[in-house]
Protein backbone atom coordinates (compact mmCIF):
# COMPACT_ATOMS: atom_id res chain seq x y z
CA UNK A 1 0.00 0.00 0.00
CA UNK A 2 1.17 3.47 -1.22
CA UNK A 3 1.54 6.17 1.47
CA UNK A 4 -1.04 8.33 -0.11
CA UNK A 5 -3.07 5.41 0.14
CA UNK A 6 -2.54 5.60 3.48
CA UNK A 7 -2.90 8.85 4.22
CA UNK A 8 -5.89 8.57 2.10
CA UNK A 9 -7.49 6.11 4.69
CA UNK A 10 -5.98 7.75 8.03
CA UNK A 11 -7.97 10.94 6.78
CA UNK A 12 -11.40 9.47 5.88
CA UNK A 13 -11.94 7.09 8.33
CA UNK A 14 -12.31 8.96 11.55
CA UNK A 15 -14.98 11.18 9.72
CA UNK A 16 -16.51 8.38 8.75
CA UNK A 17 -16.84 7.07 12.07
CA UNK A 18 -17.52 10.77 13.38
CA UNK A 19 -20.62 11.31 11.05
CA UNK A 20 -21.71 7.49 12.21
CA UNK A 21 -21.49 7.83 15.61
CA UNK A 22 -23.49 11.58 15.78
CA UNK A 23 -25.97 9.42 13.95
CA UNK A 24 -26.53 6.37 15.97
CA UNK A 25 -26.02 8.87 19.51
CA UNK A 26 -29.25 10.54 18.05
CA UNK A 27 -30.87 7.79 17.02
CA UNK A 28 -30.30 6.30 20.69
CA UNK A 29 -30.83 9.40 22.11
CA UNK A 30 -34.70 9.08 21.01
CA UNK A 31 -34.79 5.60 22.07
CA UNK A 32 -33.66 6.35 25.18
CA UNK A 33 -30.69 3.59 24.54
CA UNK A 34 -26.88 3.80 25.26
CA UNK A 35 -25.10 6.85 24.62
CA UNK A 36 -21.97 7.46 23.23
CA UNK A 37 -19.78 9.05 25.67
CA UNK A 38 -19.04 12.91 24.57
CA UNK A 39 -15.24 12.04 25.45
CA UNK A 40 -15.62 10.00 22.40
CA UNK A 41 -16.46 12.43 19.75
CA UNK A 42 -14.01 14.60 20.78
CA UNK A 43 -11.00 12.23 20.79
CA UNK A 44 -12.54 11.00 17.30
CA UNK A 45 -12.46 14.68 16.12
CA UNK A 46 -9.17 15.26 17.51
CA UNK A 47 -7.26 12.82 15.75
CA UNK A 48 -8.83 13.90 12.69
CA UNK A 49 -12.61 13.12 12.64
CA UNK A 50 -13.44 17.26 13.10
CA UNK A 51 -15.24 17.34 9.78
CA UNK A 52 -17.61 13.98 9.90
CA UNK A 53 -18.62 15.36 13.46
CA UNK A 54 -19.40 18.63 12.46
CA UNK A 55 -21.02 17.23 9.25
CA UNK A 56 -23.16 14.38 11.88
CA UNK A 57 -23.92 17.16 13.84
CA UNK A 58 -25.43 19.20 11.19
CA UNK A 59 -27.07 16.17 9.35
CA UNK A 60 -28.75 14.61 12.61
CA UNK A 61 -29.28 18.26 14.10
CA UNK A 62 -27.34 16.31 17.31
CA UNK A 63 -25.55 18.61 19.58
CA UNK A 64 -26.25 21.80 18.43
CA UNK A 65 -27.38 23.37 21.21
CA UNK A 66 -24.34 22.50 23.69
CA UNK A 67 -21.54 25.19 23.55
CA UNK A 68 -18.93 22.68 24.27
CA UNK A 69 -19.66 20.90 20.27
CA UNK A 70 -21.14 24.42 18.30
CA UNK A 71 -18.36 25.86 19.37
CA UNK A 72 -15.42 22.87 20.22
CA UNK A 73 -16.15 21.40 17.06
CA UNK A 74 -15.34 23.92 14.78
CA UNK A 75 -12.56 25.03 16.94
CA UNK A 76 -10.78 22.08 16.66
CA UNK A 77 -11.12 21.73 13.08
CA UNK A 78 -9.24 25.78 12.88
CA UNK A 79 -6.46 24.11 14.87
CA UNK A 80 -6.36 21.57 13.02
CA UNK A 81 -6.16 23.44 9.82
CA UNK A 82 -3.83 25.62 11.46
CA UNK A 83 -1.32 22.70 11.91
CA UNK A 84 -1.51 21.55 8.49
CA UNK A 85 -1.13 25.74 6.99
CA UNK A 86 2.01 25.98 9.42
CA UNK A 87 3.70 22.66 8.48
CA UNK A 88 2.96 22.82 5.26
CA UNK A 89 5.02 26.01 5.27
CA UNK A 90 7.67 24.50 7.44
CA UNK A 91 11.23 24.84 6.37
CA UNK A 92 11.22 21.35 7.16
CA UNK A 93 10.63 18.48 5.20
CA UNK A 94 8.38 15.34 6.04
CA UNK A 95 9.03 11.95 4.22
CA UNK A 96 6.22 9.28 4.44
CA UNK A 97 7.68 6.21 4.13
Amino acid sequence: MTAEITLLIALVTPNLLGFALMGIDKQNARQSAFRVPEAILFCLALIGGSIGCIAGMRVFHHKTRKPAFFIGMPLILVLQLAAVILLWRSPLRFRFL
